[in-house]
């Protein structure tokens, strides 16, 4: 018989009963019902109750051990007495009576509790991630994790895409974020940078001839944590195809997500025909580029029917051509209670408060809003929005460029406070039709707004005669349930086109050929159209697993503030590493 064992605690089954057999694992469960010990006994296939009593030769022993510690047993494998089978267990029939137990690792008092899923100071879950990551549901998310990541593989190779691995030491590029620098010795005084993607080097493959690549891409950016993004790297699947338009990619990429969400999905539905949704309506519609589609409500303009009114707040905002006054719908919130309660919670998000009006039995309108406009204008909005008795709409008013995002957040808190949002689903879409730049207001500058490498609609023509920020991009966002879980897009392979891109953002052809050189270079000969984009595959691996924060479905995670607990990074580097590096530490101010 094998050292450790000779089955898993997850095979056992009424076919081994009465076999003798070998387990090893950890004591999950430990339980004492009149002095028989019942021991549930896990591995990472499963679990299998040992019991031991007094007669046993393994007793004795069976009596030291406490939780976590790692044993093996040799016993019996016999059917459970009737009425105590466990349905819910693969190995639910049968339990091992045991007649040998050796100790293989001892355990001391856990810092957290491995059996049960009771919540836990995240401090403590990351310093000892090992064990954490024993519990039943963060282990079952990680296992989760490679089989969505396989199937993504599965996929990508069954269209006709070969995995490629690009480098990890690269030079820096501007990718909207901050690089995390390398020193190098060889080179004093000069940095190699981690990749903020493959970028440049995906582009690179489809000039050197190749047609699909793809790579399962580690990557790395010096951002500030949150909830939905891991600290200093996260993984994508990028991917980049030559002689394509838009449509190719949408063709290649579409079924892949669609497969892999309805693949994990445990039977949710998953959208089949993805919208396309142009950036500029979703900004109108839902206030964000990246909407939740589960929820039914939609944004619409309504000024007109507050030009000249009487309520002179909207009326005179108004006034100024590029404002104007937007209503969010509220099927089912006209109370006055729900009302009172999201003009509170406005101004907890710094707003002066947030306009509404009511409707009551017989289409009556009520409110300061109704009040001041009048019966005729409030039916005109009740009509417009498709409203009925016991509705509501809220307003906000001004220059949409400003209160958008605000507009964005109230249509979500009334999705989820009037429970309109139907969490048991995934609503996929394209968001298209990005703007190529975007104003700066802190540097008063035009600068890209998304990807610099994306091609302009118009091409040349609309970089040398368009207003910038008119100019639209062929770049486009997949976003799932309120998250963008891809982007991508058409790239700009002409070389002039290039620099005059980079010139419009401030970049001059001299900065091109330096911190782009190798592309650049390859563009000047013979360049194929092409284009890509790169799926985050922690968010779809969060949003299958159905969790909130990616630290649940990583195996080992910084907290937020970008410190690994448990290895103890970042660290300071000894004298002598510095010294190879040529590089002194500046001194701290205090």
């Amino acid at each position: 018989m094998h050292r450790y064992r000779s089955h898993t605690c997850g095979a056992l089954s009424t076919a081994e009963v009465g076999e003798i057999v070998r387990l090893s694992g950890w004591c999950h469960r430990i339980r004492d019902h009149g002095g028989v010990l019942f021991i549930d006994l896990r591995d990472h296939y499963g679990l299998t109750q040992v019991v031991v009593d007094p007669d046993s030769a393994a007793f004795r022993d069976a009596e030291k051990v406490r939780a976590e510690w790692v044993i093996r047993i040799d016993g019996k494998v016999r059917l459970r007495p009737e009425g105590t089978e466990n349905p819910d267990l693969a190995t639910g029939a049968v339990e091992v009576y045991a007649a040998e137990l050796e100790v293989l690792g001892p355990s001391a008092e856990l810092p957290l509790p491995v059996f049960g899923d009771v919540e836990y100071p995240e401090e403590t879950r990351l310093r000892y991630r090992f064990l954490d990551l024993r519990r039943e549901k963060l282990h079952r998310n990680i296992m989760t994790r490679g089989a969505i990541i396989d199937a993504m593989r599965s996929r990508m190779k069954g269209q006709g895409f070969f995995e490629f691995q690009t480098p990890i030491l690269t030079a820096s590029s501007p990718e909207g974020a901050r690089d995390f620098l390398v020193p190098s010795r060889l080179h004093p005084g000069k940095f190699y940078a981690l990749p903020q993607a493959p970028q440049q080097y995906k582009q690179l493959i489809m000039m050197s001839g190749f047609d699909r690549y793809f790579q399962i891409a580690p990557c790395f950016r010096d951002e500030d944590p949150r909830a939905d993004r891991l600290p200093g790297e996260f993984y994508q699947l990028d991917l980049e195809m030559s002689f394509v338009e838009q449509e190719d990619i949408f063709a290649a990429v579409e079924p892949v997500i669609t497969g892999v969400f309805e693949q994990f999905a445990e039977g949710k539905p998953v959208t089949q025909n993805w919208p396309r949704i142009p950036y500029a309506e979703a900004m109108r519609k839902y206030g964000t580029d990246k909407p939740d589609l589960r929820n039914p409500l939609v944004m619409q303009n309504v000024s007109e029917h507050f030009r000249g009114s009487g309520f002179k707040v909207f009326a005179r905002m108004l006034e100024v051509e590029k404002n104007e006054v937007w209503a969010i719908p509220a099927p089912g919130g006209g109370s006055r209670a729900f009302c009172d309660r999201m003009n509170s919670w406005a101004q907890g998000e710094g707003q002066p408060g947030l306009g509404y009006i009511m409707w009551r039995e017989g289409g009556e309108g009520a409110g300061p809003l109704a009040n001041n406009i009048g019966p005729e204008r409030t039916e005109a909005i009740r009509a417009q929005l498709g409203l009925k008795a016991g509705d509501a709409a809220f307003f906000v008013a001004g220059d949409p460029d400003k209160f958008v995002k605000f507009a964005g957040l109230a249509r979500t808190r009334v999705g989820e406070e009037l429970n309109l949002v139907d969490k048991d689903r995934f609503e996929l879409a394209w968001v298209v039709d990005f703007p190529m730049y975007e104003w700066n207001e802190d540097d008063k500058k035009v600068d890209f707004s998304h990807n610099p490498f994306s091609m302009p609609q118009g091409g040349l023509d609309a970089l040398n005669g368009q207003d910038p920020l008119t100019i639209k991009a062929f770049q486009y966002d997949i976003t799932c349930n309120g998250y963008e879980i891809a982007s991508g897009g058409i790239r700009n392979h002409r070389p002039e086109a290039m620099v005059k891109a980079f010139e419009i953002a401030g970049y001059g052809a001299e900065t091109v050929e330096e911190r782009f050189g190798g592309m650049y270079r390859a563009f000047q000969y013979g360049a194929p159209p092409h284009g890509g984009m790169a799926a985050g595959v922690d968010r779809i691996v969060m949003l299958l697993c159905g969790v909130s924060n990616l630290r649940e479905i990583s195996l080992f995670p910084m907290n937020q503030q970008a410190i690994d607990l448990l290895m103890g990074a970042p660290a300071e580097a000894a004298p002598k590493q510095l010294r190879e590096l040529h590089i002194r530490p500046a001194p701290q101010a205090k």
